[in-house]
């Protein structure tokens, strides 16, 4: 027998005996006592303690063999108070042959811990959350080998079962206060995709509950395990093939990718070894879960975190398919025992998050709106549900702790709040806004032909800001002039790698024969900040919206801005190419980056170059408006990034919820930069488009409009409301009336313009 088959063999003997215990009548402390027994007698450790978390993250001690009897539930630690406290508060396991040399070392007179030396911890995990600490103690300078930290990491995940079952702590307790009482609730998040929605709860939880641990044959749990994996793929292709997704785009692409994370070999290598270690294929799943979820949760990369919800979609799948090969009964359901078929039809989805097929299981003539307490705005979720125009508001803190199955609720996608349990107030007021929304959009439908021009004459050219395949489809009805803003992060964003020069080419070839003639702008590789690329190394950064990022990574890493303007260039053929480069700091960079365009211009024969070729830049730091006249010589045309511009210009990060509205688009100065630009581009006689978020508002719109500006860029639901405001508009009026707010010193015009627009029957 090897040492690895000794091993698994002596924790299979030690798991069988814990599920024993676990499983035989009596107290539940007392069980958790002889657990602690058990343990230290099979690890050999003089100690073993078991500490459960309660209210207010508190982990107390439970249940102990070595320590004093006496600091059993006396002995309490804050979540990052102590050696014990640092597991909990980092969700990993911790192995220490001289436990008070660790910074964290925190004595507990009490407890009598003084005599031993090292110690060994891990989490208790559930569901992905801390629930408590094991920990196992010598009074020898012990160094714990990585077979033990495993073996502990093992019955820590089989302990949870007793720790969660409510006996010892009340899931009640640890439940917030205001998701006990079942009162009205406003909660606000970030908006995913707009609209609003009205419908009914529908808690997203297909746990599997897992009831034997413990494998009686390895062997036959691993045949298990490729039976059941065999089953999830062929599911997840019928379910790709049977989607009403368009079977092209982006949203396709999530859905391919996705499904090459369920082949990851490393994911299915760690199952295997738990289930050597001792494990039935369930548990295993289960264990590998419950790693990768403590692992990933402290990861600030927002992209990376989102790979973590396809990987809980896949183990929830996966679950699945292992629980009915065994006979026993899926948890695809709500809370209130209903499977999914007996649904609601007005179904509002809650979710901690998903991943992007879990979207597709549910019935999309039924999905009204979808609720996340994490999430990202670029999320394959959020990919799929803009594809599927459905409303999302995602970031809603503690959302899942207070919404209660079947509760009725009111999505408002517009404004990134949901209602739960509204009043009759609120519901007939939101009942009024949908039936005065389809209207509206009944209304604008009528004005997609008509031309964007004021009551008194000037004309507006009103673009899409694109990054799917599904926005560019939106032109015809919109009736948009083009694309404004076409951003190629996003299909470079859900591919498991770099795209070839190739893929590039037909990906941009594919936008502009869409377009069908309209004019393209496309807007070079912005990646960093919070648009991360998974196969692209990048070290952390403390400020990463003004670190490397944009035409910066571009500059150093050339091959990677010539690849894709080769891609422009060749998928421009014979047509009207326009490309821009995103955020110029200055002058030296807009000729640097034009250099390389120019290189890949001269390298392309006659018949395959572009019909034209217009290079512009994008305003988005404050530092190019002093260099101005320099870049005016040099651009096509200029695009200001509103979104970029104004939390640079106010030092106020847009993602933070203490600063993001802290600073108004209609203040003073920003009315103030505009208008400088403004003139300077027409003194200059180069074309000005913005392209941010305010483009999109109406009175925002209005008031750019106001200022000069005559070509704005925008989302495709923005276009009628914008519309039916331009052709409701005396531009030389309101601009006459800005000039008056020239020297003001108001945090925010904004009541003022939207009494302009009352008083003189502006739709905004």
């Amino acid at each position: 027998m090897t040492a690895d088959a000794g091993a698994w063999s002596a924790s299979r003997r030690l798991l069988g005996r814990l599920r024993d215990i676990m499983a035989a009548p009596g107290e539940v402390q007392e069980r958790l006592d002889k657990v602690a027994s058990l343990i230290a007698g099979n690890m050999v450790a003089e100690v073993c303690s078991v500490y459960v978390m309660r209210a207010g993250e508190v982990l107390e001690l439970f249940a102990t063999e070595g320590l004093k009897p006496d600091a059993v539930h006396k002995t309490r630690l804050r979540v990052g108070e102590g050696i014990i406290g640092d597991i909990a508060a980092h969700a990993r396991p911790l192995a220490l042959s001289d436990a008070s040399a660790h910074p964290n070392f925190a004595y507990r007179p009490e407890t009598g811990e003084e005599a031993y030396h090292s110690l060994m911890g891990v989490p208790i995990l559930r569901g992905g959350r801390v629930i408590g600490v094991l920990a196992i103690q010598n009074r020898t300078r012990r160094g714990y080998t990585e077979e033990e930290v495993e073996t502990l990491q093992t019955i820590a995940m089989v302990l949870a079962e007793l720790v969660s079952g409510g006996e010892l702590v009340g899931a009640e307790e640890l439940r917030p206060t205001d998701g006990i009482a079942l009162m009205p609730l406003r909660l606000t998040g970030v908006a995913f995709n707009r609209g609003i929605a009205t419908g009914t709860a529908v808690l997203h939880e297909p746990r599997v509950v897992v009831h034997r641990f413990v494998a009686e044959d390895p062997d036959a749990e691993l045949a298990r395990l490729a039976q059941a994996t065999e089953g999830m793929h062929s599911a997840i292709d019928d379910l790709i093939a049977a989607s009403d997704v368009a079977h092209s785009g982006e949203h396709r692409e999530v859905l391919e990718t996705y499904r090459l994370i369920a082949e990851d070999r490393g994911w299915l290598r760690r199952i295997s070894e738990a289930i050597h270690g001792g494990l039935t294929a369930e548990a295993a799943v289960q264990r590998a879960q419950n790693d990768t979820r403590a692992r990933m949760s402290k990861i600030k990369d927002s992209y990376l975190r989102e790979r973590l919800h396809d990987f809980e979609d896949l183990t929830n799948r996966l679950l699945q398919h292992l629980t009915a090969s065994n006979g026993e009964q899926t948890g695809n359901t709500t809370n209130t025992g209903s499977s999914r078929n007996k649904t609601p039809d007005d179904i509002v989805l809650v979710a901690r998050n998903m991943g992007p097929a879990e979207l597709l299981d549910y019935d999309r003539q039924k999905l009204r709106a979808v609720l996340l307490e994490e999430g990202a705005t670029h999320s394959h979720v959020a990919i799929i549900a803009r594809a599927l125009e459905i409303p999302v508001v995602g970031r809603i803190e503690g959302l899942t702790d207070r919404i209660e199955p079947l509760d009725p609720i009111i999505v408002d996608g517009d404004n990134a709040t949901v209602f739960i349990r509204p009043g009759e107030d609120v519901q007939q007021t939101f009942v009024k806004s949908i039936d005065a929304a389809r209207r509206r959009r009944a209304s604008y439908a009528a004005l997609r032909d008509k031309p964007a021009r004021t009551r008194d004459g000037a004309e507006i050219s009103l673009m899409l800001n694109a990054g799917l395949l599904f926005d560019v489809q939106q032109l015809e009805d919109t009736g948009a002039e083009g694309i404004g803003l076409d951003r190629t992060e996003i299909p470079f964003m859900v591919r498991p790698d770099f795209p070839g020069l190739a893929e590039q080419t037909e990906i941009y070839a594919t936008v502009l024969d869409e377009a069908g003639g309209r004019p393209v702008v496309f807007r070079t590789l912005d990646v960093g900040g919070d648009k991360v690329l998974p196969y692209f190394a990048r070290s952390r950064e403390e400020n990463p919206a003004m670190g490397w990022r944009a035409i910066r990574i571009a500059l150093d890493r050339p091959a990677i801005l010539r690849r894709q303007l080769r891609a422009f260039v060749a998928a421009a053929m014979g047509r009207d190419l326009n490309v821009m480069f995103p955020m110029i700091a200055e002058v030296a960079e807009f000729d640097a980056a034009r250099r390389i365009l120019d290189l890949e211009l001269d390298r392309v024969g006659r018949g395959k170059a572009p019909k034209s070729v217009a290079v512009g830049a994008m305003l988005e730091v404050p530092s190019l408006t002093w260099q101005l006249p320099a870049l005016l010589q040099r651009v096509d045309f200029l695009s200001i990034g509103s979104n970029d511009l104004l939390q640079f210009l106010f030092a106020s990060d847009r993602n933070n919820p203490r600063t993001a509205d802290r600073y108004d688009a209609l203040s003073p100065p920003v009315l103030a930069l505009l208008r400088d630009i403004v003139r300077r581009c027409e003194k200059g006689q180069v074309s000005l488009t913005l392209c941010g978020e305010i483009a999109g508002r109406p009175i925002e719109a209005m008031t750019l409009i106001g200022l000069g500006i005559r070509r704005m860029s925008m989302a495709p639901v923005s276009i009628g409301p914008v519309k039916a405001m331009i052709l409701s508009l005396d531009q030389e009026r309101l601009a006459k009336y800005l000039s008056q707010l020239e020297n003001s010193a108001e945090h925010s015009l904004r009541p003022r313009l939207r009494n302009f627009a009352k008083d003189h029957g502006v739709d905004i």
